[in-house]
């Protein structure tokens, strides 16, 4: 059988062939390109010469080529465009690789040859970026069983394995609960409230699922505005629930075994590697080095919000007992009645917005500021393929030199699970440039209107922009180092920063035009655009920080104790919660984050980030927020740099100082 995945692309730019390639394909090809990575890594092995970096280090970052490449795709489809026998694959695949990884980082041979080069190479004859590839490798030996003996080693792999299948699976609980239910509406009078757009797609999506009426779906797109603007409490209260019941049925997507089954092997790991849990050993390569110090963070962050938080839940709790009857919030109402005091106090209606963001005006007014900012130039490509039809694809050029393919997939449908995130078909390091994805789940287009995007998915899309621009910028010689291969708690500064160009009326003149009209956003619409993101913002940052807590208390040295998931959540999330909670929910059962995404121990994260963020943006504000200097000091000491050095070097070098954390609560208003 001829299989694609066996061979280089020999495409425009090396791109996927993503028609040529079958669920068949993935597992001989991920079997092979294994055997013929091992073959590599013996070859460096049975070298007479003494170990140096040359001769061990740079083959062993070059080696596994297809290997990476043929995971990444599968992962990412698996993500993005999955079925019944692709998530078999994966699974069957998920041990194939993990035993792959060990067999690399347990090689005794291999890490003799990595420690004589860490203790003897000649370091001033090292480029920075080389000095920390070869303390990362060393390290991530070491932090993967490289000192163990052999009985541990073999431990290792049996956690290993096992954890690899259970985020899988983890993963699948949480998806199939979110496309088995609807809402299916057949009575109009239960529409009243909602906007004739989410009118129009429940339509839609009502004809596809061959129904008459309307349907609503645990989709972001659809979710969103029925909770925001559904006049029907007890609908509002059963979208509510179906959301907060994924993975925490009784039904065969429970994922409260397998939450409890994550935790313990995660901390066996650990402990096995000589840590005290996990978030010992994952925090011990973050900027913020101990679990003690993302605490005191979270509660110094706490202290500062708590006030506001409490006088914004009490003004809810007035305005919808005076103007809606209510005399108890329930979290089904909370969206509601925030919208409603939005209209009220800055008179700001989202779906008045709406007009001023059709998606494709705002991603051809996103191309114009990173080109006002970084000198790209987008040029769409419909003859190079997507995994989907809707997939679009874009090469991206910076002063004439090609730079990267962009994909951009933007609308939900089965096989894909919610939420946006940014990834990679291909990686960047020398000689090679790279293949960047972003993915949401936006609104589709009707026969009558385009997609249009709320501000907050505006704010969205931008913050998945950063993220690709940390891969599509990158320029380092090792793709270990390159683009987002970052610590994770610097990982969120290039996506977050770019948000703050959403609230700028510089910016938005841009991107902000009605799709009607072109008329450009009113300066009274910026203004309340501007005074919306304070909105709230105590609120706000006490949900975020809960999360934060909740993912440490899975992860410090008490979490094998946790017994009993929900009482467990119940007890973390009841300090910083104003509403009720309900017995027939779990957020844990579907915290995809941290039990399938790379946020364990890490969902402090998007805080921590956000000081960074602030502190660079009040740079720009000093010196105008498309001023060329500013832009390409960011370009050269964060976006192009990957992780060549350490976060806090990198920004130093970017902003002449420690970032103020300060900045974070002077643009939230709370100081």
């Amino acid at each position: 059988m001829s299989n694609p995945l066996l061979s280089h692309f020999e495409t425009k730019f090396k791109a996927t062939p993503f028609s040529k390639i079958k669920t068949k394909h993935f597992i001989p090809a991920i079997q092979q390109s294994v055997s013929i990575a091992l073959e590599e890594i013996d070859a460096i092995c049975n070298q007479t010469n003494t170990p140096s970096f040359e001769n061990t280090l740079e083959p062993l970052e070059a080696c596994g080529t297809l290997v990476e490449r043929n995971t990444t795709l599968l992962f990412n489809l698996n993500n993005a465009e999955t079925s019944e026998a692709l998530q078999a694959v994966t699974q069957e695949a998920a041990p194939l690789l993990t035993k792959f990884q060990n067999d690399i980082r347990l090689n005794e041979s291999l890490f003799e040859r990595i420690r004589y080069v860490n203790e003897n190479e000649d370091r001033s004859k090292l480029s920075e970026e080389q000095i920390t590839l070869l303390e990362k490798e060393f390290k991530g030996f070491v932090r993967n069983g490289a000192l163990l003996d052999n009985s541990s080693k073999e431990k290792l792999r049996t956690l290993d394995t096992q954890l690899a299948k259970l985020s899988l699976t983890f993963g699948e609980h949480v998806l199939s609960d979110t496309q088995d239910f609807i809402l299916h509406i057949e009575n109009e009078s239960h529409l009243k409230g909602l906007p004739s757009s989410a009118i129009e797609m429940a339509k839609a999506v009502a004809e596809q699922k061959q129904k008459k009426g309307w349907v609503f779906t645990l989709d972001y797109p659809s979710y969103v505005p029925f909770m925001t603007y559904a006049e029907d409490r007890e609908l509002r209260k059963k979208m509510s629930l179906a959301f907060g019941k994924r993975g925490f049925q009784n039904n065969p997507n429970n994922n409260l075994n397998t939450i409890l089954e994550i935790v313990k092997l995660r901390h066996e790991r650990a402990t096995l590697l000589g840590y005290e849990s996990h978030a010992a050993f994952v925090l011990e390569e973050r900027m913020a080095k101990t679990a003690n110090e993302v605490q005191q963070f979270l509660d110094n962050l706490t202290e500062k919000a708590k006030p506001a938080a409490k006088r914004e839940w009490k003004a809810l709790q007035s305005f919808a007992e005076q103007n809606l009857n209510l005399t108890e919030l329930e979290k089904w109402d909370t969206a509601f009645v925030t919208e409603k005091v939005k209209q009220r106090e800055l008179e700001l209606d989202e779906q008045k917005l709406k007009p001023y963001f059709p998606l494709d005006q705002v991603l051809k007014g996103l191309f114009e500021v990173v080109h006002k900012l970084y000198d790209l130039e987008f040029k769409e490509n419909s003859s190079i393929e997507g995994y989907h039809d809707e997939v679009r694809v874009f090469e991206v050029y910076r002063k004439g030199a090609f730079y990267a393919l962009l994909y951009t997939d933007f609308f939900p449908r089965p096989g894909k699970r919610n939420g946006a995130w940014m990834t990679r078909f291909r990686s960047q390091k020398k000689d090679q440039r790279p293949h960047i994805s972003i993915v949401c789940n936006f609104s589709r287009p009707t026969e009558t209107l385009p997609s249009f995007l709320t501000f907050q998915e505006v704010t969205t899309l931008f913050h998945e922009f950063g993220h690709a621009l940390h891969g599509m910028l990158a320029n380092t010689t090792y793709s270990a180092l390159s683009g987002t291969s970052v610590f994770w708690d610097f990982v969120e500064l290039p996506s977050q920063i770019m948000e703050n160009w959403c609230y700028q009326p510089e910016s938005l003149a841009l991107f902000a035009k009605h799709y009607k009209t072109q008329e450009v956003i009113p300066q009274e619409m910026v203004e309340k655009i501007k005074k919306a993101a304070h909105f709230q913002q105590g609120l706000q940052t006490l949900r975020q920080l809960s999360f934060g807590y909740l993912d440490l208390s899975f992860h410090n040295s008490k979490a094998t104790q946790i017994k009993d998931v929900k009482a467990h959540e119940k007890v973390q999330l009841a300090p910083l919660q104003f509403t009720k909670d309900s017995d027939e929910n779990c957020m844990s059962t579907a915290f995809s984050h941290i039990f399938q995404g790379g946020y364990a121990a890490g969902y402090y994260s998007y805080k921590w980030a956000e000081v960074l963020d602030a502190d660079a943006f009040e740079l720009f504000l000093e010196n105008g927020i498309f001023h060329k200097k500013t832009a390409t000091h960011f370009l050269e000491h964060i976006l192009s740099q990957g992780g060549t050095a350490h976060p806090m070097t990198l920004y130093k070098r970017f902003r002449g100082k420690s970032p103020d954390p300060e900045a974070l609560l002077r643009r939230a208003g709370l100081i």
